[in-house]
């Protein structure tokens, strides 16, 4: 694409319900890998490839959030408030759109963490962006090879970078890592209220309009307590 993403959408509102009882008194964003919140590792990401805005949903324990964000400048952290409803993530993004504004934007799990390779992957995603063949580019990790994941991946990548999702039964390649760049016309008349953004990538898919980058380095899938250490000796290792 022409110019790198400087707005991202940061999704922090989940209930974070696998990850108790760390989640009872803390929202899963904010709980520490390697000496910092998981929401900080996606921040520091995002200033370093260049976004100033960064659009942050909360509903979980908003105010702890709120409170830990609210003296960050870079980037620059816009709060979308569900604490009435909690949305989903295709519903939470609908929401915040008139903050996001009219450009491709970064979207971000604020749970995901992955180790670069020697070109950072979000910048490596921004550059692959084509706003005239993509709505949406989704960075794709190894099923195989990540750490704490033990699913049957998510998507089959063709040549091309065009995806298809896994059939029910079927195992796929590679598993969704939690970071994308979106077009916001991706939201074109997208459902009301609560729903999953995974909708809208199907619908996507079936237009020839999803494709996918796979990720270098390695991803991490932090989803309950004990794969905390597994990500931290993984991070300790590749900084040794």
């Amino acid at each position: 694409m022409a110019k790198s993403p400087r707005t991202a959408m940061v999704l922090a509102a989940g209930l974070g319900e696998r990850m108790r009882p760390l989640t009872d008194r803390m929202p899963k964003p904010l709980v520490p890998v390697a000496g910092k919140p998981l929401i900080d590792h996606v921040l520091d990401r995002l200033a370093d490839a260049g976004v100033e805005r960064a659009v942050v949903n909360v509903h979980y324990l908003a105010d702890l959030i709120e409170r830990h964000l609210k003296d960050r400048t870079g980037p620059q952290i816009v709060i979308s408030d569900e604490r009435d409803k909690l949305l989903n993530t295709g519903g939470g993004v609908v929401k915040a759109l008139h903050a996001i504004g009219g450009e491709p934007f970064i979207h971000v799990n604020s749970d995901t963490i992955w180790i670069d390779g020697v070109k950072p992957n979000l910048e490596r995603l921004a550059e692959a962006f084509d706003a005239a063949r993509m709505d949406a580019l989704l960075l794709l990790a190894p099923a195989t090879s990540s750490i704490g994941y033990a699913g049957r991946g998510d998507y089959v990548m063709a040549a091309d970078g065009r995806l298809k999702r896994r059939a029910e039964r079927d195992v796929a390649p590679f598993v969704y890592a939690g970071a994308a760049v979106l077009r916001p016309e991706l939201f074109k008349d997208a459902p009301g209220g609560a729903f999953p953004l995974t909708a809208l990538f199907d619908r996507a898919e079936a237009q020839g309009r999803l494709h996918g980058l796979r990720l270098e380095g390695v991803w991490m899938h932090v989803g309950t307590p004990d794969a905390i250490s597994e990500a931290e000796a993984a991070i300790k290792a590749s900084t040794a």
